[in-house]
C-alpha cells in the first residue's frame, strides 16, 4: 500500500464518518416537522423489520406535521404503533391509510438535553476521524519500518492526514453550531 492509497482511503473513511454524522444530526427533533425524522423508526412487515420509508410515505403537511401514507391499508396500525413507540416522543393520528404525526413543541429543559445530545454527536464524529487518522499514521509508521519510504516522506504524509483531519473537525464543529442554533430557535 502506497502513501496515496492511505491518504485517499483515510479522507474516503473521514468523508463517511461526516456523513453519518449528517444523519444522526438529521434524527435529532428539533421542534419541526422533519420527513427524515422517521428514517430510524423500524415497523414489522411480514415478519422482518423494515423503515418506515419501506411501507409508507414521509411527507410534510405544514411546518409542525409530518403525513404518512402507507401502501397496504392493513399497515396503518403497525405504523402507527412503531412511530408511537419510538424514542421520538410522537403521538401520531390514525385517519383509515393515512396517518398524521404533529411535532410537539420544545420545552427549554428539552432543548438543553438535545443541545447536549448533539454535542455528543459531534465528539464522537471527532474521535471516529482522530482515530482514522492514528490508523494512517500507524500505516506510513509500518512502511517506514518495513523500509519502503523514508522517514522524511512519512513525515509529510502525517502532515497532509493531518491538515485532513483538522479539516473535516472544523467541518463537525460547523455541523454542530448549526444543528445546536437551529435548536435553540423558538
Amino acid at each position: 500500500m502506497s502513501i496515496a492509497d492511505i491518504q485517499a482511503s483515510a479522507q474516503a473513511r473521514m468523508a463517511k464518518s461526516l456523513e453519518q454524522l449528517k444523519t444522526n444530526l438529521a434524527k435529532i427533533r428539533t421542534g419541526r416537522a422533519h420527513p427524515g425524522i422517521l428514517d430510524h423508526v423500524q415497523v414489522e412487515y411480514y415478519g422482518s423489520p423494515v423503515p418506515i420509508s419501506q411501507v409508507a410515505n414521509v411527507n410534510l403537511m405544514d411546518a409542525r406535521t409530518l403525513s404518512v401514507q402507507v401502501w397496504e391499508k392493513n399497515m396503518a396500525g403497525p405504523v402507527e404503533k412503531a412511530i408511537r413507540d419510538s424514542d421520538l416522543g410522537l403521538n401520531p393520528i390514525g385517519m383509515g391509510d393515512s396517518i398524521r404525526v404533529p411535532m410537539p413543541a420544545l420545552t427549554e429543559e428539552r432543548r438543553r438535553d438535545l443541545n447536549k445530545v448533539v454535542k455528543s454527536e459531534g465528539e464522537d464524529a471527532k474521535i471516529a476521524v482522530r482515530n482514522l487518522r492514528r490508523d494512517s499514521n500507524d500505516s506510513f509508521k509500518k512502511l517506514v519500518k518495513d523500509k519502503e519510504i523514508s522517514e522524511d516522506d512519512e513525515r509529510r504524509a502525517q502532515e497532509v492526514v493531518q491538515k485532513l483531519t483538522d479539516r473535516c473537525v472544523i467541518d463537525i464543529d460547523k455541523m454542530v453550531a448549526q444543528k445546536e442554533a437551529e435548536i435553540l430557535t423558538v
